[in-house]
């Protein structure tokens, strides 16, 4: 058999589309080559943000077989995956947690593949041992895999830390229509979720769902300037540029969908997702306007809806938020490993992390007792 090669680019560009997306086991938009080529390709990827693509590629006699997106952080921002914690400690120690390496797709808590092996199974531990491998050859203090399939999961062994937590995901169990959705809730929920949808109708605005190659520049600029200001309004880094937001509209065209609420002409309200055969995933919300459950409309209900018109098997809206857990989204879990490279650094964290978990376990028996369905509904 042929050796293989590691091979770690500075570019996702340097490697081809088709070769990267015949490794993908599914269609999840967040692992396409043209969704983590135009953060890079639009700005939104760059070393003064703490973003520094080096993409690992396995080749065999110059053939890629495997490949993992990865990068050089400078910081932990973009994540959803804490450690701000353990990079304080490290740092008070005298030591330099950053640049650290991560194996991610940025800004995106999307539970997904981290290790790209096309028909290969047998080459995630080679990938996980190349990531180990290049950390210690740039002497970093870190490598971190955030948000991974269960699948990916076995090819970390014991060295690499395992961290939990929980997000809240839709689940379509054959529903013909939202109605038929609510009446799966108790009587509590189902009335609350009425009058929720109820209320915003009241408002006049027109609401609907559409695919992102149906809207123009115009548009996509004001959604764009919608989630920005959501961010600045809450005093955080927007880092989708809106030449991603462009890019969106040209390269993934109806794989974006969009939950708009019009005033006459004016997009006031908007809530961005993609989607791919079996789910559609939230990402950004943004409004001009303050309407009570506006939000819940967009980023919920219009998404549940899509998803029973078009046969989606699950809605995932996002990380954290018990609100969801009201609305017919239960508690799932989320899983990152963890590797330091000093053996004492790793034994403290290890140990916090081990409070941490019985902590997250307890929370999460917790949420399931707290179920929004009527009994035998599911």
């Amino acid at each position: 058999m042929a050796s293989l090669e590691a091979r770690f680019h500075d570019s996702i560009d340097d490697i081809p589309a088709s070769a990267w997306d015949a490794l993908r086991p599914d269609d999840n938009p967040f692992l396409s080559h043209a969704f983590l080529a135009g953060l890079e390709r639009t700005g939104c990827i760059r070393p003064d943000w703490g973003w520094q693509p080096h993409h690992l590629g396995l080749y065999r006699n110059g053939t890629l077989v495997a490949a993992a997106p990865l990068y050089l952080k400078g910081n932990s921002h973009g994540e959803f995956v804490f450690d701000w914690s353990w990079a304080s400690a490290w740092e008070r120690a005298g030591g330099q947690y950053y640049p650290k390496l991560l194996n991610a797709v940025p800004y995106s808590p999307i539970t997904g593949s981290r290790l790209l092996v096309g028909a290969h199974p047998e080459l995630r531990e080679v990938l996980v041992d190349a990531m180990q491998q290049q950390a210690q050859r740039l002497q970093l203090s870190s490598v971190h895999a955030n948000f991974l399939a269960e699948e990916d999961l076995p090819a970390f062994d014991s060295d690499w830390m395992a961290r939990s937590d929980v997000q809240f995901h839709w689940h379509n169990q054959g529903y013909a229509d939202f109605e038929a959705f609510l009446a799966a809730l108790n009587h509590k929920k189902r009335k609350n979720i009425r009058h929720e949808r109820k209320h915003v109708a009241a408002h006049g605005l027109r609401i609907e769902m559409v695919g992102g190659a149906e809207l123009n520049m115009r548009h996509w600029r004001r959604v764009h300037a919608l989630y920005a200001s959501t961010f600045d309004a809450k005093g955080n880094h927007a880092a989708l540029t809106e030449a991603f937001f462009q890019y969106l509209r040209k390269e993934l065209g109806n794989a974006v969908q969009l939950a708009l609420a019009w005033q006459n002409d004016d997009i006031v309200a908007m809530a961005l997702m993609l989607r791919s055969a079996t789910t559609l995933y939230g990402r950004y919300w943004g409004a001009s306007v303050d309407v009570p459950n506006l939000h819940f409309e967009l980023c919920y209900y219009q998404g549940i809806e899509y998803a029973i018109t078009h046969g989606l098997q699950r809605f995932e809206p996002g990380a954290q938020g018990e609100h969801k857990l009201a609305r017919g989204f239960l508690p799932v879990r989320t899983h990152s490993r963890h590797y330091l490279l000093h053996e004492g650094f790793r034994s403290a964290v290890r140990r916090a992390l081990a409070h941490e978990r019985e902590s997250m376990d307890a929370y999460a028996d917790d949420l399931l007792d707290h179920t929004p369905y009527a009994k035998g509904a599911l």
